[in-house]
């Protein structure tokens, strides 16, 4: 499907076609969810050997792994004899996996076994295969990339896709203050508890796009606002200690999100509140003042955002993981990710845990409103009248300029501003257009490829 009539960069609009239609949705799952960096957990979720993960790429299940020696795997979940769905649980630890159709039978390490008696491994083998099957032909699908960055288990199913730091950029600096300690020391997080997982009626793009940058929730989360959800108990539901936040978007790499940085003589990390909750306010405070001793002198990036292309996270208020998966092109299923500092103590991380799930995930206060909004946009954009006439991102169009705090970046100066949700359309059309990542990465132009529209700066 030619893309080129669907996003005008330069006009700032998008077709509603990319949100509802199917073909474009087939096309996506090849030219961007086969290609791109995708999140899939994080380490701490298969601490010891021959422990699992069942996540996501895409629409590919895949089963993160912890072999007998410690080493990281991620396999596609399915059997290479009948194509079964290999394992059906969503973790737990197991010395081998056997498929339930025909039992072939595979070790953590992705290799496929022989067990003694013909019930498991690959049964026949000796009477029907006659010792001729290659059994390290015929092991589990590995994925081509994989890395574990501060925690964090990221992968790729393109073998020449670019290094993950190069996909990251500069926006790295925001992940990794989603991911440090509060204390300043480099990774330190972990999963709390389990992960909340649940379906809406919607396109991915739609949280994807609203995660990248959009801060026009002052009708949308209304209600919210008045029960004054603040942790501070103050009025509203967020506390927004963090003045000078401002919307940086990456126009080459598609990433984009709300944060600040903090110059080397200024005090950071701002001290969080959290007063509703004293136990909790104690510990970061004295994490923060840790964190300035710690990285005293340094310039700070702080934000949260979306990685492009569908996952999102909060560095703070709550500080979580939200991964996007496509279920088909009104569909979307959610995993929320919860994070806290590993040794943080247990008050906390209980307090935590109920401050997190009473914001986001499907019970969340403000995550309903947010449901609400992408499902019946979804549906408002399936007829055949309405995908005439497309979505409007000209709020802040031409006013962007190059920030040189964060290489790559640029910024308006302005908190409330549509340019990160073109930027990601942006890139989103790259992908669906460009053959291999000489072009993603700019070394090739892609046919639309469109300068991502600047302020004149005389």
């Amino acid at each position: 499907m030619d893309v080129r009539r669907l996003i005008d960069v330069k006009n700032g609009t998008a077709s509603r076609e990319i949100f509802v239609d199917r073909d474009v949705y087939r096309q996506e799952q090849e030219q961007i969810f086969a290609r791109a960096w995708l999140f899939v957990g994080h380490e701490c979720q298969v601490p010891n050997p021959d422990d699992f993960y069942v996540s996501r790429m895409g629409e590919e299940s895949v089963i993160l792994t912890r072999d007998r020696q410690s080493k990281l795997h991620v396999f596609l979940n399915t059997c290479r004899h009948r194509g079964m769905k290999l394992c059906r649980h969503d973790e737990g630890n197991t010395r081998v996996f056997s498929c339930p159709y025909h039992a072939w039978s595979y070790s953590t390490d992705g290799a496929l076994v022989s067990i003694p008696g013909e019930l498991f491994g690959v049964p026949g083998y000796k009477k029907y295969y006659h010792e001729e099957l290659d059994k390290q032909e015929w092991g589990l699908v590995p994925v081509p990339q994989m890395i574990n960055y501060r925690g964090t288990i990221w992968a790729t199913w393109d073998k020449s896709a670019a290094p993950f730091e190069d996909y990251l950029g500069s926006f790295k600096f925001w992940l990794d203050s989603a991911l440090d300690h509060r204390d300043g020391r480099e990774g330190g997080s972990v999963v709390l508890v389990g992960v909340q997982k649940w379906r809406t009626n919607c396109n991915w793009k739609f949280p994807a796009t609203n995660f990248v940058g959009d801060a026009a929730h002052v009708i949308a989360h209304r209600s919210v606002d008045m029960v004054n959800l603040n942790p501070s108990g103050t009025e509203g539901r967020r506390d927004e200690r963090a003045e000078g936040h401002a919307a940086f978007g990456w126009p080459d790499l598609g990433h984009g999100g709300l944060g600040f940085t903090s110059r080397p003589e200024e005090e950071f990390p701002r001290i969080p509140s959290f007063q509703k909750y004293p136990h909790v306010s104690e510990y970061l405070i004295q994490s923060a003042k840790a964190h300035q001793k710690r990285r005293a002198g340094k310039i700070h990036q702080q934000g949260k955002g979306t990685i492009f292309p569908n996952m999102s996270f909060h560095e703070d208020q709550p500080r979580t993981i939200i991964v996007h998966h496509p279920n088909g092109p009104t569909q979307t299923e959610f995993w929320r990710y919860y994070l806290v500092d590993a040794d943080a103590p247990t008050e906390v991380k209980d307090t935590l845990r109920h401050y997190y799930m009473t914001y986001s995930g499907p019970g969340g206060m403000t995550e309903q409103d947010d449901l609400e909004n992408w499902a019946s946009a979804t549906e408002a954009s399936q007829g055949a009248v309405a995908r005439r006439f497309p979505y409007n991102y000209q709020q802040g169009l031409r006013y962007s300029v190059p920030y040189e705090g964060l290489p790559g970046a640029v910024w308006c100066g302005e908190r409330v501003t549509e340019q990160n949700q073109l930027i990601w359309l942006k890139r989103w059309a790259e992908f669906m257009e460009a053959r291999d990542w000489d072009q993603l990465m700019r070394r090739v132009p892609v046919s639309n490829d469109v300068a991502f529209p600047l302020k004149i700066v005389r």
